[in-house]
């Protein structure tokens, strides 16, 4: 079962939340919280794999809650829900350390797939959107200082291909590769360079000038 925390500030749409994540194939909702502050102290407690935070909360917004959380539970992943999809808000989310962003609108099976998928490690973000931040901001303090990428080949066309927002099932079909060895390529790259996640990797893979800004994503 994936544990998951609710964090909104908004009773009814909290408890809505709690509802649907709830309902969700292997998802148990072990906690909730109405702002950032009892946010970390639940997550603390009941040591979540995924929260779902809410960004505009009084006491502790979700961005620093995010911050805080990651750093004192790096095993747990954050998938970041709002109502608005700006730059600044998406950006400031995953420099805090999310794994994710969905907007609220979003149907319930997005909301599972979400959790789901940034339990596994992967990231949720939308080509377009994860081009336009990196391209925007090529620099991470959580990443560090840009350096070069010491891969293989095959490693290096995987990186490549995830920078364009390839799932692991489309690159195994583009490479002509197993999934697991696809997933195999990544968990080596995201060792040796000490990165978190794919939101991480696709950071690097434009600092060290593997991918530029302004490329085709075809």
């Amino acid at each position: 079962m994936i544990r998951v925390v609710v964090v909104d500030d908004e009773e009814l749409v909290r408890e809505g939340l709690v509802v649907i994540a709830g309902a969700g194939p292997g998802i148990e909702v072990v906690g909730q919280a109405a702002d950032g502050v009892d946010a970390v102290s639940v997550v603390a407690r009941t040591a979540p794999d995924v929260v779902l935070m809410d960004i505009r909360m009084p006491r502790l917004d979700g961005i620093e809650a995010t911050s805080r959380i990651v750093e004192s539970h790096p095993a747990c992943r954050v998938l970041v829900l709002t109502t608005v999809e700006t730059d600044e808000v998406v950006h400031a989310a995953l420099r805090a350390g999310a794994s994710g962003f969905l907007l609220k609108s979003s149907p319930r099976d997005q909301l599972w797939h979400g959790i789901a998928a940034v339990a596994s490690g992967d990231a949720l973000l939308a080509p377009s959107i994860t081009r336009r931040l990196i391209e925007a901001h090529l620099t991470s303090p959580r990443i560090g200082a840009a350096r070069t990428m010491q891969l293989t080949e095959r490693q290096t066309d995987v990186v490549r291909l995830v920078a364009r927002g390839l799932s692991n099932r489309e690159i195994a079909a583009d490479l002509h590769l197993a999934e697991t060895t696809v997933k195999g390529y990544l968990s080596e790259v995201l060792t040796r360079h000490a990165l978190r996640d794919r939101t991480q990797l696709v950071v690097l893979a434009y600092e060290s000038g593997l991918v530029r800004p302004g490329e085709s994503p075809t």
